[in-house]
């Protein structure tokens, strides 16, 4: 085995702390413009799909890692397509 079990608790919670500090530049410019027209919301559904189908994984491996850094993806997604559907109906109201 490459790593022991700290080792590995380790690993996996950097990598999820990575992966979902991307999302965090994102929502800090969407609340700032209100716009994120440049935002797919295909990618957004897409995305939080395959974080929910790694919760599914990671509760048939019993693996806290996985679930812990997918449903924090899937709350992330879905506050960017929360916001990105909240400021595209209002531009279309104004």
């Amino acid at each position: 085995m490459l790593f022991d079990e700290l080792s590995l608790g380790i690993l996996a919670t950097v990598a999820g702390i990575i992966i979902l500090a991307g999302w965090v530049p994102q929502i800090i410019k969407g609340y700032r413009t209100k716009m994120l027209k440049d935002v797919s919301k295909y990618l957004m559904i897409l995305i939080a799909v395959g974080a929910f189908l790694w919760i599914l994984y990671g509760v048939e491996k019993d693996d806290p890692y996985i679930i812990g850094v997918n449903v924090a993806a899937i709350a992330l997604t879905m506050t960017v397509l929360i916001m990105k559907l909240r400021y595209e109906s209002h531009k279309m109201r104004v």
